[in-house]
């Protein structure tokens, strides 16, 4: 299943858009014309217990050290592109969506990302995007708000 059919499964209200080839969420925030700020980028983590979806605004960074402590880890490092293809069979390296429980992953999301009406994320390729609420997409995503990024 999909990012689009699992949205459509749940009844949620979203708009895919079709756009230019995107590699970067600052990418992706050009062609859809809108804040860096309310593009929702996911990073996946390796703590010490589990691997995390950790979801921010395109124009942040993960706090690796302020993460661990949220986390209660003693260590967090970022996942490489080898067990990102593993864990994400179905999309594209790169344009993960923000939704870790179809692949059994936590889900976390910065709460720079939470003050935002609206997010547009990957649709799990690099050419379409997905917009919708930020409440209903913590909701579906049943996604812990938490502070651990920084403004890049």
């Amino acid at each position: 299943m999909n990012i689009v059919q699992f949205l459509q499964s749940a009844g949620a209200h979203f708009t895919v858009h079709e756009h230019p080839v995107t590699y970067s969420g600052q990418q992706l925030a050009a062609a859809e014309h809108v804040s860096g700020h309310a593009v929702a980028k996911g990073v996946v983590v390796k703590t010490d217990q589990a691997l995390i979806l950790c979801v921010l605004p395109a124009s942040c960074q993960v706090d690796l050290p302020r993460l661990a402590r949220v986390m209660h880890a003693d260590k967090c490092r970022l996942a490489n592109e080898r067990d990102l293809a593993k864990i994400f069979p179905d999309v594209e390296v790169g344009a993960e969506p923000p939704f870790g429980k179809p692949y059994g992953l936590r889900t976390v999301v910065d709460t720079h990302l939470a003050s935002c009406a609206t997010v547009t994320f990957n649709a799990g390729t690099h050419d379409q995007a997905i917009q919708m609420p930020f409440d209903e997409y913590a909701k579906l995503a049943e996604a812990e708000v938490v502070d651990f990024c920084t403004r890049g």
